[in-house]
């Protein structure tokens, strides 16, 4: 994917609510303008990077792109799970991520138990490819230093 690493940011929105309450596994959610922009080369999947609310610190994460064909959804999203502990939502927030890399493609689960295993499975990868040099500069870009002077060029 030549479209790696792919940097953006966009508003928190409410998604189907399941990430916190069903999967016990929160997950922030872009709104249709920022998933619309996606490179066409990006293709739907699991992918790893970095992720940061606000002005707040730089945390790893792991993001379902796609239609999620376990919930069978009809609207592609963009779900971040970052890898951190909240202490509360963060709704209306400005997320900027970095995409640095690709763990596997959406796939139908037989159960909810088998979805969650995934997910913990994914979120293991995604620490672990994050932790090797190459990924790991890319918590430091300029890009979640720069949230005001982007937004308002409306990057």
């Amino acid at each position: 994917m030549r479209s790696l690493p792919y940097f953006c940011r966009g508003e928190v929105v409410r998604g189907f609510g399941r990430g916190s309450k069903e999967l016990g596994i929160p997950t922030a959610n872009f709104p249709d303008s920022v998933v619309d922009h996606l490179p066409g080369d990006i293709d739907t999947g699991i992918y790893y990077g970095w992720a940061c609310v606000g002005h707040g610190d730089v945390h790893k994460m792991v993001m379902s792109i796609g239609w999620n064909p376990y919930y069978k959804n009809t609207k592609k999203s963009m779900e971040t799970h970052i890898i951190h502990t909240f202490n509360e939502d963060f709704y209306g927030e400005i997320l900027s991520i970095v995409i640095v890399g690709y763990i596997r493609p959406e796939k139908s689960f037989e159960s909810l138990d088998s979805l969650i295993t995934a997910i913990y499975s994914d979120i293991s990868e995604a620490k672990e490819k994050l932790d090797v040099p190459e990924h790991q500069c890319m918590k430091d870009d300029n890009f979640f230093r720069s949230i005001e002077t982007n937004i308002m060029n409306g990057h």
